[in-house]
């Protein structure tokens, strides 16, 4: 039994720890205890519920639109781990000088980033996506064609991606990417950028952008990034999506080739 005077002596440390992590207090209870909440009172998975609001409040055919709904959803009901808007400014930017013409992604969820990487595709320009979730797949199926992408334009493959990648020009005819966008498991970034590498499917001079890697965190994706010799490295610093008082960071790679 703990005295009441040992108690109040801890009392401000742990004032002190919940406001210092009152942001991060706050995504766990939005990000983690709502959505298993409502999971559970819905029968619905979080995914579902918010393409069920894209579809009654958005404009079909119209992307912009489509990410405004998104992330009126995201900041007033439930967060989904897209990239938002903030980082999303990175990625447009990228697209508008880069102008590539064979787009990757990694990580399709729930379709906000495959809509906001095909609405800044050149024309003639294709984007392949790979979701490893079935279930996040059918979700994101209906957002991208929501938006008006036809499968000449985004075509989404799924499984795993670490058995995608070695089939993507054999089975799908990518023979490389001029831009590759990371947002799945982190975890994986390092395994799956190294794949690129061995199946040459990274063009010369092809930009990677990985989100993310500075929460939750990629340390070891930056670390061999930074050191491995194949790429200009730099971290665009910025804020979680949706959460703008928790730093995150967009990483963006340029390949020079192998060494």
């Amino acid at each position: 039994m703990v005295s009441p005077a040992i108690a109040l002596a801890f009392l401000p440390f742990i004032v002190t720890l919940l406001i210092r992590y009152r942001h991060y207090l706050m995504l766990l209870y939005r990000a983690v205890l709502v959505a298993w909440l409502r999971d559970r009172l819905t029968g619905t998975s979080r995914e579902q519920r918010a393409f069920q609001y894209v579809l009654a409040h958005a404009i079909p055919g119209d992307p912009h639109h489509i990410l405004q709904t998104f992330d009126q959803w995201c900041y007033h009901c439930e967060h989904l781990s897209c990239v938002g808007p903030d980082k999303g400014r990175i990625v447009e930017r990228v697209l508008l000088e880069q102008a590539p013409l064979r787009v990757l992604e990694l990580g399709t969820y729930c379709g906000y980033g495959t809509v906001l990487l095909a609405q800044g595709l050149p024309p003639g320009a294709r984007l392949y996506t790979i979701e490893g979730d079935p279930r996040h797949a059918a979700v994101a199926e209906k957002v991208i064609r929501l938006a008006g992408f036809s499968e000449q334009t985004v075509e989404l493959i799924v499984g795993p991606s670490e058995e995608v990648i070695p089939r993507l020009r054999e089975k799908h005819g990518m023979m490389n990417a001029n831009l590759v966008f990371m947002d799945h498991w982190k975890r994986c970034y390092l395994r799956d950028l190294r794949l690129l590498e061995s199946h040459q499917l990274l063009a010369e001079g092809a930009t990677i952008l990985a989100d993310n890697v500075l929460f939750p965190g990629a340390p070891h994706f930056l670390q061999y990034a930074k050191t491995c010799g194949k790429y200009h490295c730099k971290v665009h610093r910025a804020s979680l999506e949706y959460f703008r008082a928790i730093p995150d960071g967009i990483a963006e790679l340029h390949y020079t080739g192998t060494h």
